[in-house]
Formats: C-alpha cells, structure tokens, sequence
C-alpha cells in the first residue's frame, strides 16, 4: 500500500510516499528562517508559505520517486491540531487531490502522526508501550495499547518543554528556536552549575510544569546582574536550565513505564532531537527498551502522517471530502489516530 502523507500542521510544509514502512520520499520545507526575526512563529505568515510551497513540493515529489498518483492507494492528512489557517491550506490540497485522483481521504492526528515515526524504523515495535510526546506544543506521557487505542497518562499544566526552552533561550538573548540553541549552547556549560528547581518531579501524578523553572532562570539572571558580574554564565545557565527539564521528563516518563508494567518507552516530538536527552537514557538502559526516532523523523513531516494514515487506510476508514481541520483536536477527542 502506498500512502501519500501531507503535513502542514504549523511552520513545517511536507509531502513525503511511504509504502508500508519504508519511505520512498520526503520531502520537508522549514520556515525557521522566515519566523526567526519574530522570534515565533506568526501564524498568518505560516499559512501563506504553505500556500506557496505545497503543490511545488508535491510535484517535486512525485518527479524523485518516479510515482504516478494511480499508483497510491489513500491521501493522509494532519487534520490537528495545530494552527487552523495552516491546517487550512492542507486539508484544502489533500480534498483537491482526492476529488480530482478520485482517491481515499483520512486525517490524521498531528501527535499520534509522532508516534508512527518510530514505525518507520522500528517495524518491530508492537504495543504496549509508553510515549514520551516531547514539542513545542505538547509535553505529554501516553500509553499505547494497540494501533488505535493511545491513553493519556500525564500532560503539561502550563508550558510546554519546546515552549520552556524558546522562553529561556529568550531569557538568555540566543536565538529562535531555542531547543536547538540552549541544546548548543550547553555542550560547553556545567549542568551542575546552577540547581534549578524540578517541579512536580515527584508529586504521584504524570503530570509536568515548566513556568516555575523558566521564572527560577529569570530571577538568577537578576541576581547575577544585580552582582554586576562581568558577563553571564550563559553556558552553564543554558546546561543547567536544560539537565532540570530533562531530569523531570525522564523521572516522569520511568515512572509511568514502570507503574504500567511497560518496558518500552518511545520518543516522539521536536525534542526528542535534544541530544542531552538522548545521552541520559544510557542512565536507564538496564531497565528499558528505548526506541527513539532518527533526527528527520523528530521535527514535523509528512512521512509520520502517511504512516499513521496508513493504518486508517488498512482498516477500510475513509473520511472523504467530508473531512475538516480541528485546531483544537487534542482537547476534543483525547488521543485518537484520526
């Protein structure tokens, strides 16, 4: 079976084939750069580059993977959450094709699209096991059971960690996003440096907060000013701001695997790209399987959504034109494929 996958969720355009679980294209257009002068993504902007660039990335697609529409078997599209002008222009695209290849249509949802990533690579994988959902929008623990049913464990209260981070990278006067930045940063910096506060990180629940840790950092920087330093320790700020959040998920996630009596833990989300993130599992190996998508396969693409889209599409769903965007899906429906 072969799925073309269409994501336009928020500041990512993608287009991507896969067949079963192996990728034969895709193809990813970031907008960082567009964004980077807000500091943010501004959705509006989001919308229109969309707009520009997905049927220039769609027949690009088809002409590196020699692919003739007959050929594929559905459409798969993010149908949320994320911005509804984004979601707009996706949806709109992945109607068009349906009506005019006369092709099956499903929307997919954006985060269990993160979990099928590891799908891709891991063909092995087969439920149970507990998700670490780490973005710049969500900061979530779920539990697969089986392909469709996906329980939510434990979310953010407040800000997300992807969240946490620009607002501390802001904090420090680095750049956007901030992941990518304090993750660089910090390579250089003592983790130890500065002992940030791990909120809720041992409270009963699987829940997280990030707010009091982003306002900690803010109030060190004062203090440190107030001491008229020469100049601040931004590296060891950025390492020590970085090891509170990855301790806290990572208590958090262990927690969840072992009350559930799950081994194996799989990562998904932006974040899940951190490479401090991924040294510290090694703190844990003795005790889980982890499964943890290749870098392309973090940020949003489109190849995650065919693959959760094919699913849909093997057990005879078809949404058809009747098929809109929820911005606010996650809130609705909980945690459902599509």
């Amino acid at each position: 079976m072969i799925v073309l996958g269409i994501e336009t969720s928020c500041d990512e355009t993608s287009v991507a084939l896969v067949e079963d679980n192996k990728v034969l294209a895709n193809l990813v257009y970031s907008q960082i750069s567009t964004h980077k002068k807000f500091g943010g993504v501004v959705p509006e902007i989001a919308a229109r580059e969309h707009l520009k660039k997905l049927p220039a990335l769609f027949n690009q697609l088809l002409t590196e993977t020699q692919v003739d529409m007959m050929q594929v078997d559905g459409i798969a599209v993010t149908k949320g959450p994320g911005l509804i002008g984004a979601l707009l222009v996706g949806v709109s695209f992945a109607k068009g094709l349906a009506l005019r290849y006369r092709k099956k249509l499903v929307g997919v949802n954006h985060i269990v699209g993160h979990v099928y990533a590891n799908h891709l690579v891991y063909p092995e994988l087969k439920p149970p096991y507990v998700v670490l959902m780490v973005s710049g929008g969500h900061t979530l623990i779920l539990k697969t059971e089986d392909d469709f049913s996906v329980k939510l464990l434990g979310r953010s209260v407040d800000d997300a960690v992807g969240e946490a981070f620009d607002k501390i990278a802001r904090l420090l006067g680095l750049g956007y996003p901030g992941g990518p930045e304090i993750d660089k940063i910090a390579k250089t910096g003592n983790p130890k440096a500065f002992n940030f506060p791990r909120p809720k990180m041992h409270d009963s629940d699987y829940d997280f907060s990030f707010s009091g840790l982003k306002t900690s950092v803010l109030y060190e920087i004062k203090r440190l000013q107030a001491s008229n330093v020469s100049e601040l320790p931004i590296s060891d700020l950025a390492a020590s701001a970085q090891e509170a959040m990855i301790d806290v998920l990572l208590y958090k996630v262990t927690k969840a695997a072992k009350d559930n009596n799950v081994r194996k833990i799989v990562l998904a989300g932006g974040v899940a790209a951190n490479s401090r993130l991924r040294e510290k599992l090694n703190e844990y190996t003795s005790e889980f399987e982890f499964y943890i998508p290749p870098l392309e396969f973090c940020s949003d693409n489109a190849a995650m959504i065919a693959r959760a889209g094919l699913e849909l599409l093997k057990n005879g769903v078809d949404h058809g034109l009747m098929l809109e965007p929820v911005p606010n899906l996650f809130e609705m429906d909980e945690i459902a494929i599509g």
